[in-house]
């Protein structure tokens, strides 16, 4: 499967729905062809082992109905989209990382039928967005909000330009404004009573980082003029401050990996915090393949 645009996940759950119709708004305010991916394994229903043809065709045609069902919602949330439904044998991380590997951008719930309740971000959504090679938005929380800002976490290291340059169209394409932020956490203070006092000068110290900050958003001021944006340094973990601010935002943008990412992963701590407990969804940038 070859395709581009925008690709979204659904397996006829709740949460599915929900997410099917967040791509479409999105299809549509990016003028981009709207993919409907469900995936399907011959497991269903047990009729990988010896099944009859009569089982196969119930699952192909239980796959079949979750597509014609998810094609309706999408086109109800956004008439002028053009839909393409795809119903696809296969593991469904595999399969929709495949479907988006020339996609600008991949969609897909926090949940589905397969989540424990106990868990927070599915097995399925995590592997998407930790392995995809496009950017991955994580559908959950406030997911209709339509007002607040776009956050961008921004700390210096190269993917926050990844996280800015989408921040920036986000923003632009729904007309609101922007929030950047760059998280500082003070350093922990000596103990014992023969190590001498920390010397740290908070204000200074703040001063620099929203200097820093500002660098970083001078180019895409000038790119974005449109967009009103609000520089911001807070004090504490990346990860607590977007959480926390997520509650009033309608997207929050984080990089793929950042400064305290562990060499060789994919997705730093802060973008595996967001995905867990953000309150609205939650863009992880990559550069869009080629």
């Amino acid at each position: 499967m070859n395709t581009t645009g925008i690709v979204v996940g659904t397996d006829g759950s709740a949460a599915g729905a929900a997410t099917v119709r967040w791509a479409a708004h999105e299809a549509s305010r990016r003028r981009l062809p709207l993919h409907l991916v469900h995936a399907f394994d011959w497991n269903w229903a047990s009729a990988r082992f010896g099944a009859s043809s009569e089982m196969i065709e119930l699952a192909e045609g239980h796959a079949n109905a979750v597509v014609a069902d998810a094609v309706v919602q999408a086109g109800q949330a956004a008439p002028d989209i053009e839909i393409h439904p795809h119903a696809v044998v296969g593991e469904p991380a595999v399969a929709l990382l495949e479907a988006a590997r020339h996609a600008e951008l991949l969609v897909v719930g926090n949940r589905g039928h397969g989540g424990f309740a106990s868990l927070l971000l599915g097995s399925v959504s995590q592997h998407v967005a930790t392995h995809a090679a496009c950017p991955v938005v994580v559908v959950r929380g406030r997911h209709e909000a339509d007002d607040g800002p776009v956050i961008v976490g921004v700390d210096g290291s190269p993917a926050a330009q990844d996280a800015l340059a989408l921040a920036f169209q986000a923003a632009a394409d729904r007309g609101c404004g922007l929030v950047a932020i760059r998280a500082h956490t003070p350093p922990t203070p000596p103990w014992g009573a023969d190590i001498p006092p920390l010397v740290y000068d908070l204000d200074a110290v703040k001063a620099a980082a929203h200097e820093a900050l500002e660098t970083c958003l001078a180019p895409w001021r000038d790119k974005f003029p449109e967009v009103g944006v609000e520089a911001l340094v807070a004090i504490g973990g990346g990860a607590r401050v977007l959480v926390g601010v997520s509650h009033t935002a309608r997207l929050v943008v984080v990089g793929s990996r950042g400064h305290g990412s562990v060499a060789g992963t994919l997705l730093g701590s802060v973008g595996i915090q967001l995905l867990h407990h953000a309150d609205c969804p939650v863009l992880i940038a990559r550069p869009p393949a080629a």
